[in-house]
């Protein structure tokens, strides 16, 4: 009897090793197997959502009588005010060659900011007050296609022909009007009504129109953009700096804006730069600029 119970016992024990053994040893083979599965086949990454669309950050600033009359600490100002943009477009450079050289100067402190600029200068315009564009530009951003050109279109019927240059960037390309329409005391409304020719001659292009058009967006002046489907960037926006604070008021006019092509550009953000804020008196502004200015942030549609 004895020996039964031992052969029993015995037999118990070795049953329970065995189960023991089998379960460690199949947790075992199960977690390594789930190891070797994650090494052997990794995960895929599909990519379900399209690559976001290139944004550029587009600025336009009437910087009066732009040469010998901006010192470095202005010119400083300046391109610390501007650092962060993809394409600057500058109105009123001065005809003498302190305008070119004050492009030029304002474009090398720009290159000392952490990113590559280059810059180029119009000729004079061909009318009254004549004066020079220029465009600065990020090349990291985009490249000029083609030369930068003063409009043709509307030579002999403006006093300060628009600047036109072409940008892209891979796919994607627009083409900038830089314009300073004639002064208020002088009917501007003559001379903005004649932009959407320019638009005419160039129907395949994603095209903005920008600048210092004396004269607010509402007037009618701009109804013959505004049918070839062009918006104002800002609405109801004074951007012309006044020559006195008056009732805490610095700004005077709704002069500078960025009219640009619905169908073929979306906005993700736009604004101004109130840069009199920075400067304790309007005097002292407006050795800057008696304008600020103007940007927008767009994708190509």
């Amino acid at each position: 009897m004895k020996k039964n119970n031992s052969a029993i016992i015995i037999l118990i024990i070795l049953i329970i090793c065995v189960v023991v053994w089998f379960v460690f040893f199949k947790k075992k083979s199960t977690k390594n197997n789930s190891s070797t599965t994650k090494k052997e086949v990794p995960e895929q990454v599909t990519d379900q959502n399209p690559a976001e669309k290139q944004s550029y950050k587009i600025i336009t600033w009437n910087l009066f009588n732009f040469g010998k009359s901006k010192n470095d600490k202005e010119l400083e100002f300046i391109a610390e005010t501007v650092r962060n943009f993809d394409v600057l477009a500058i109105q009123e450079v001065s005809t003498s060659p302190a305008g070119p050289q004050a492009v030029a100067k304002l474009a090398d402190i720009l290159n000392r900011k952490g990113a590559k600029w280059d810059y180029i200068v119009s000729d004079a315009t061909s009318g009254d007050g004549t004066e020079r564009y220029a465009y600065i530009w990020k090349t990291s951003k985009v490249k000029l296609k083609g030369k930068p050109r003063l409009s043709k279109v509307l030579d002999k019927k403006v006093d300060r022909e628009p600047y036109l240059a072409h940008f892209m960037n891979k796919n994607d390309s627009f083409l900038l009007a830089s314009f300073h329409a004639i002064p208020t005391s002088k009917d501007p409304e003559k001379e903005n009504s004649l932009l959407y020719l320019i638009h005419k001659n160039n129907v395949k292009q994603n095209m903005m129109f920008m600048g210092d058009f004396n004269q607010s967006e509402k007037h009618e002046a701009f109804d013959n953009l505004k049918k070839e489907n062009y918006l104002p960037t800002i609405t109801k926006q004074k951007t012309s700096l006044k020559m006195k604070v008056k009732n805490g008021e610095k700004l005077a006019k709704e002069y500078d804006n960025i009219f640009y092509e619905k169908d073929f550009f979306k906005i993700q953000s736009s604004g101004i730069i109130n840069f009199a804020d920075s400067f304790r008196t309007l005097k002292e502004a407006r050795q800057i600029s008696d304008h600020i200015p103007v940007w927008i942030e767009i994708t190509l549609n």
